[in-house]
């Protein structure tokens, strides 16, 4: 690749040089570039959104997963449902159930937790965020599986 062109000595940055990068970034599929020269460093980034899908056929919604639910809470009770007080996702992101892979879970069902104990943690911009209980109670349902997306305000967890 050629050297950047220079930028007037009275504009630091030189829109050129930023529009090359933008044209990288379409010709290569990238979603982001930076680069450095003498002292000066430009990062160009593009916003990446899902295209509509077109579907010819729909295909059969697979049935919900099972969720675990806690002795004493019946079947038949959906898990939004189960008695308590639900714990929602502050934020978006991935839900990890344990500290690490391959360790034990932070909480399982029928747990008794303290208020302010760590029941998961969400991934979200590479930080890892815990989810505190909001209340002291018993672990009555655990709405979410391990690596799973969440949505702002999406249920995760009811303390009974």
């Amino acid at each position: 690749m050629a050297s950047p062109p220079k930028a007037p000595a009275d504009d630091p940055i030189d829109a050129r040089l930023v529009r090359r990068l933008a044209d990288i970034l379409t010709e290569t599929g990238l979603s982001e570039i930076e680069v450095e020269h003498a002292g000066l460093k430009i990062r160009v980034a593009k916003t990446l959104t899902a295209a509509p899908m077109q579907m010819m056929h729909a295909a059969p919604m697979a049935a919900p997963a099972p969720v675990a639910v806690a002795p004493g809470v019946a079947a038949t009770d959906a898990p939004a449902r189960a008695s308590g007080d639900e714990v929602k996702s502050p934020m978006v992101g991935s839900v990890y159930l344990q500290p690490e892979p391959g360790a034990p879970s932070f909480v399982s069902i029928g747990d008794t937790v303290e208020a302010g104990q760590t029941l998961m943690i969400i991934e979200a911009m590479k930080t890892m965020n815990p989810i505190p209980a909001p209340k002291a109670g018993r672990i009555v349902a655990i709405l979410v599986e391990d690596g799973q997306p969440v949505e702002f305000g999406e249920p995760l967890a009811v303390i009974g």
